[in-house]
């Protein structure tokens, strides 16, 4: 399948994986890489950029395909040392970043003159539109079904697709309740050239995570997220445990005087303890809604081939058989999922 977003990356599938604090390692990455599509080391799991230096070569051990790298841009009084990190980047070959948190306006120079490909996450279309000023090649469009932050408009993705393709003249792809075959050829119907998966590529068997993170994942349905921190305008998607009801729970007696302090517990240094040790009740780890979509455990290559297969199958058979008169039901959706 070619879409505008392959030709950019140089990759055979329109399926991106999401940047994910202390899941996406080089095995994933180089497991999506292989299986098709794009996959990203998240830079800043690396505590720094000489480590990221070194995830970017052992990635580049395992696949000869492209990859990428993740960077989020954090509030300047936290912030890493940027420059060092693309400096990793482009020694390192790569060719592709996702940008996420604030804007990388201050860095497009940097990795435009390091001929980087830049696709940043934004979960409005003002925000679509003011990368797209500033010279992103693409953007991830998130709606609110997504997991980790999904900004504070609450838009879902029936609305917020097509409002993005309507307004912008770079290519995007939709990220946020994307699982399948069927999310893929959704993406595509309202505009995207493409999909980003989180969620559904932690339940998969080249995840370096503990399996009870991929157990509990397989487990959850759609009612078992919860969006905290809103009170804070840094509005979160996590799955819920028994971390997450303490941190509802101070939320709740707090309200509007909540501070960051007051839940530190509860947000600050768990994602080692969820995906490295399996404690599931640790505290608030971004999970999407799409996790009611999350039934099995396969590998990469086998959830990319079946999404491909199955949108193929959805286009060429379900949707053309509706121009043709031919009843829907001869091929069932749940079997292309």
């Amino acid at each position: 399948m070619k879409t505008a977003i392959t030709e950019l990356f140089g990759i055979q599938h329109p399926i991106i994986q999401g940047g994910m604090h202390y899941v996406g390692f080089a095995e994933l990455a180089a497991a999506v890489s292989n299986a098709g599509g794009l996959g990203l080391i998240t830079g800043l799991t690396q505590k720094t950029p000489e480590l990221l230096a070194k995830e970017i070569a052992r990635c580049r051990d395992m696949t000869d395909k492209p990859f990428g790298v993740n960077l989020t841009f954090l509030p300047s009084f936290t912030a890493p040392p940027y420059p060092e990190y693309i400096a990793a980047i482009k020694e390192g070959g790569v060719k592709a970043v996702e940008t996420a948190g604030r804007s990388p306006e201050e860095y497009m120079p940097a990795l435009k003159a390091a001929g980087i490909k830049v696709i940043h996450k934004c979960t409005s279309v003002r925000h679509s539109l003011k990368a797209e000023k500033i010279g992103c090649d693409a953007v991830s469009v998130d709606g609110f079904e997504c997991g980790g932050h999904p900004g504070e408009d609450d838009i879902p993705n029936m609305i917020l697709l097509p409002r993005a393709a309507d307004e912008l003249k770079i290519p995007f792809v939709a990220s946020g309740g994307m699982a399948d075959a069927r999310s893929l050829v959704a993406a595509l119907s309202m505009g995207a050239a493409g999909m980003n998966m989180g969620t559904r590529f932690v339940a998969t068997k080249e995840a370096p995570v503990h399996d009870n993170v991929k157990q509990a994942l397989v487990k959850a349905t759609e009612l078992d997220t919860a969006l905290v921190m809103r009170a804070l305008r840094n509005t979160e998607r996590v799955l819920k445990n028994k971390g997450v009801s303490e941190l509802i729970e101070i939320e709740r007696e707090k309200g509007a005087s909540l501070k960051i302090e007051d839940i530190l517990d509860q947000v600050a240094g768990v994602y080692p303890k969820v995906m490295l040790e399996g404690d599931m009740d640790a505290g608030a780890w971004s999970c999407g809604m799409v996790v009611g979509l999350i039934n099995d455990i396969p590998t990469v290559k086998e959830l990319i081939d079946r999404i491909m297969d199955g949108a193929e199958r959805i286009i060429r058979q379900r949707l053309t058989g509706f121009l043709d008169g031919v009843s829907a039901g001869s091929v069932p959706a749940r079997a292309i999922a």
